[in-house]
């Protein structure tokens, strides 16, 4: 057995079962105390195995079995018969997974046909595994010989989802632990490789998760590295290692120069200048965003020329054709094909108009007509007949869905008016929704009546001054004086003031759009609901309060100023807290997150599953939504000067300490601190059902990434040694975020609990927050009156030519006052796919490969006791919402709370808490 024991080492380094807990309640956690910080802790130990393979001696490289089978004898020269053992080499096998296309197009068919022919004469896919140490004679690190993936020509024609290839790699027996594995595709076609396991060492399957596009050699001449999945950090990485896992950063990194190719894998940062097309025309011409003027995040750089009119903005990318981001950030078979499917209604802007040009400004004439949307389908609503459809040119796709004039173009029935069809009318529904509707998070404790704005006195002078008065609200104030519902922490308010006013001028000198600058004062009753008590609407030059109504004509200048209110709110919502605050400010530590961090490193690993599809989604937006003429200026009150309403939030709002759960609570006045309470501080509206779900998935989120960072930071030191993790988070802040790099809110990165606490928020803001404000789009926004995206006409007062024919027939007012029936469409076609989930979602507390993402055992078995809170938290939502003394979710007619539930079914579901910001 000399022989065994030469290959295998003086002792096995490590023995570890690759088994994992059979449930999650099986795990080898330990349970700590209600009082400690983290629920799952991991038993202590001193090494990971992987570490442990680097601190010395001989690794074991194969089984004893194998090596058994590998012996053999030679005979010396002139002495006698002895068996003389030397070093071997041997074979390892490996199994390589690549995911097909569901379809090809003919050019791909073509292609696909061609590399299968070229393969049997040596264009190949070739790998070679690399160890984790280093040769001492070349200083190089340890190389398998070049392998070829076995049988491509063969399985060409293979229509299953995954096809198993197989490769054997000759390896020394000194070979050590493989660490890495480089790819060579000499195809013409790219594929997605999915994973690699190989098997024949000691140690067991070595687990490669790729998830990547590997493109040809012809385009890409640099070999792919991919890693195992054993986590280090960057001070222990082993040497065989250390020289490629730079090399693949500088590979993402780029050089910054050059328009990008779709098939790169380059993040680099740029600012928004793309929005706008100056070539075309004057009136499409936008600033930049990022900079002194309109300062905003970074976004991923294209290198695209710039325009001919304006050297600062750059060619703009129009759909169909796509815009750059790295390609395994783009989006996969099936998200692809859901959301093109989707965009089927969008289209209606361009279609209708051509089929009837009369509706462009065609108004709603009763609520009949909103009605038919959903019950009978706009081409029927338009007398468009099947007939008439017929003749037209439409792709083949859409004449495929129009089976009946009632099919194609019929919205699903909103939510929010499937349970009771006049819920949105109620002052108690309008203000429900401000704590469990679509946009939750911009209610505020009243700590001053009547409210002071922020703006600058020097230029708007007494102007500012609220006209709020006590005699507005003492008489519906349950009894109590002002002064006691502030004192008792009972009022409370939607402030939309600051953000419209130095707008307005602006806004109501477009076409068709008017908008006051709103603030909604609510009072919290004795059964935990919340009341409208008064409204106040701003002009630059004027204020006037609306309160709730006592006549005919006060009722419909009350619906009026809410649908005003609606229509601040949906733009706050869109601009500000979804686009803004989730989207756009997530990107830059995306971005350097490829870029700076390894795929080497615990954090990366940590983060991955929350950075999915996001650069793909925001290009999209740039693309159609936040661009000049897009969506959101085609169909919110702010127009062209909506992006300029969320750059101004974020220079004077935006703070990425105050984007946790807890913090963002307690900044409002919703909270107050309490570490009595389960999370450590107290909801002023008790049934708040945003906040009181929010915070069980807060908790879990925050428990996971602390048992997760404790794993691998057990002292502060090694956060602030880490090279890696320190250069992520800079680069996030001084170029990510540059026009806020010198703020002195950022927190720092030196403990344990500052990176715990900065991981929590980006998980949050990703999954569970971004949820909360996005999915609920369609059910509470598609009915439009419910919310109106824009307003087209003021309120009339006596004094005013419009308030005759105003009382002659109120309701022909309010419709011409809401979006036009084109507006409306427009606006519900896209509000209906931002709520869409894809068959491919991964919802939180899940994960691709869940027991293979990450090559430590005891992270693996931790993730799984994640899994079961999050599966816990789903129950106890479900009870919340069947719980009738929580009037803020459940009574007669009640939409239930349930866009904090983590899963979900694809499509339009108002619930499911997708991992990352995908849509």
């Amino acid at each position: 057995m000399a022989l065994a024991k030469e290959i295998m080492g003086s002792r096995l380094i490590f023995e570890r079962s690759s088994s994992l807990a059979s449930s999650p309640f099986q795990s080898r956690l330990s349970i700590k105390k209600k009082t400690q910080r983290t629920q799952y802790s991991i038993n202590p130990f001193d090494l990971s195995p992987m570490k442990a393979a680097i601190s010395g001696g001989v690794v074991a490289a194969i089984s004893e079995d194998l090596v058994k089978t590998l012996r053999f004898k030679t005979l010396g020269r002139n002495q006698e018969n002895e068996e003389v053992e030397k070093a071997v080499q041997f074979k390892v096998r490996a199994v390589v997974t690549v995911r097909n296309k569901n379809k090809e197009d003919f050019k791909e068919t073509l292609v696909k046909h061609l590399d299968a022919f070229t393969d049997k004469i040596g264009r190949n896919v070739v790998l070679e595994l690399i160890s984790i140490q280093v040769d001492p004679k070349t200083n190089e690190p340890k190389k398998s010989k070049p392998a070829v993936l076995k049988d491509w020509s063969k399985k060409s024609n293979s229509k299953a989802e995954k096809v198993h290839y197989a490769a054997e790699f000759t390896v020394d027996s000194a070979f050590g632990l493989p660490g890495a594995i480089t790819v060579t595709n000499k195809h013409q076609k790219e594929f997605f490789l999915e994973n690699i396991t190989i098997e024949g060492f000691a140690c067991g399957p070595v687990h490669f998760p790729c998830n990547s596009w590997v493109q040809s050699q012809n385009d890409h001449p640099s070999k792919r590295i991919f890693f195992t999945n054993q986590p280090y950090l960057p001070s222990e990485t082993p040497s065989g290692l250390r020289t490629l896992r730079e090399q693949e950063l500088e590979n993402l990194r780029g050089n910054g120069k050059g328009e990008r190719k779709l098939s790169d894998r380059i993040y680099d940062f740029d600012v928004y200048n793309d929005i706008g097309n100056p070539d075309i025309s004057t009136e499409l011409a936008r600033p930049v965003f990022g900079g002194r003027e309109f300062p905003y995040p970074r976004r991923c750089r294209t290198g695209r020329r710039s325009t001919d009119t304006d050297l600062m903005s750059e060619r703009r990318v129009e759909k169909p054709l796509p815009m750059y981001v790295p390609r395994d950030e783009q989006f996969e078979e099936s998200k692809k094909n859901t959301f093109a499917a989707c965009r089927l209604k969008a289209v209606l802007h361009n279609l209708v108009p051509s089929l009837k040009a009369s509706i462009l400004a065609e108004d709603f004439a009763n609520f009949g007509e909103i009605d038919s949307l959903y019950k009978e389908g706009l081409l029927l609503k338009l007398g468009i007949q099947d007939d008439m459809f017929k003749k037209f040119p439409l792709p083949k796709i859409v004449t495929t869905l129009q089976k009946s004039s009632e099919g194609l173009l019929r919205y699903d029935t909103p939510k929010i008016v499937s349970k009771d069809k006049y819920a949105w009318l109620r002052d108690d529904e309008f203000a429900r929704q401000a704590i469990a509707g679509i946009n939750p998070v911009n209610i505020e404790r009243v700590t001053t009546y009547p409210p002071v704005s922020n703006l600058d006195r020097e230029i708007y002078g007494s102007h500012l001054d609220s006209a709020l008065t006590e005699d507005h609200i003492i008489g519906h104030l349950d009894g109590l004086s002002v002064q006691q519902a502030l004192e008792t922490n009972r009022l409370f308010m939607v402030d939309y003031h600051d953000t419209y006013l130095p707008f307005l001028d602006r806004i109501n000198a477009l076409d068709g759009r008017k908008a006051y600058a709103t603030r909604t004062i609510l009072f919290l009753t004795r059964l935990g609901t919340l009341k409208p008590v008064a409204i106040e609407l701003s002009l630059p030059k004027s204020k006037r309060v609306v309160t709730p109504p006592i006549d005919a004509t006060s009722h419909w200048t009350w619906q009026l100023a809410k649908a005003h209110v609606g229509s601040n709110d949906a733009g706050v919502h869109q601009l500000v807290n979804h686009w803004l605050r989730t989207h756009a400010c997530l990107e830059p530590f995306i971005l350097s997150a490829h870029r700076q961090l390894s795929a080497l490193h615990p954090i990366y690993k940590l983060l991955d599953p929350h950075m999915r599809y996001t650069l793909e989604i925001n290009a999209v937006a740039r693309q159609t939504l936040v661009s000049a003429d897009g969506v959101i200026e085609s169909c919110f009150t702010a127009g062209q000067y909506g992006l300029e309403i969320s750059a101004a939030a974020y220079k004077n709002q935006w703070r990425f300490d105050m984007e946790g759960l807890p913090a963002d609570l307690i900044r409002r006045g919703m909270a107050v601190p309490d570490p009595t309470q389960p999370h450590g501080l107290k909801l002023l509206v008790e049934d708040y059902p945003y906040a009181n779900d929010g915070l069980l998935l807060w908790s879990a989120i925050q428990t996971w990434v602390r048992t997760y960072v404790e794993r691998y930071y057990p002292n502060p030191n090694l956060v602030k040694t880490d090279k890696e993790l320190q250069a992520w988070y800079s680069e996030s802040i001084n170029v990510g975020h540059a026009d806020h790099r010198d703020a002195d809110w950022w927190p720092e990165l030196s403990t344990v609990d500052d990176l715990v606490s900065i991981i929590t928020t980006i998980v949050w803001l990703a999954s569970a927050q971004h949820a909360a404000l996005n999915f609920g789009q369609y059910p509470y926004g598609g009915y439009v009156p419910n919310r109106p995206p824009l307003m087209r006409q003021l309120i009339p007062d006596e004094s005013e030519p419009e308030f005759a024919s105003f009382v002659e027939d109120p309701q022909k007012y309010f419709f011409s006052s809401l979006p036009s029936l084109l507006q409306t469409t427009k606006f519900m076609a896209v509000v209906d796919t931002l709520s869409t989930h894809s068959p491919d979602e991964e919802y939180i507390g899940e994960r691709q490969q869940p027991s293979i993402w990450t090559g430590d055992a005891e992270i693996v078995d931790a993730f799984y006791g994640f899994s079961a809170e999050i599966g816990r938290i789903e129950q106890e939502i479900e009870k919340r919402n069947k719980d009738p003394s929580r009037r803020n979710r459940c009574g007669a007619g009640v939409l239930p709370y349930e866009l904090m539930a983590p899963s979900s079914e694809p499509g339009v579901t108002c619930r499911g808490v997708p991992n990352s910001v995908s849509i």
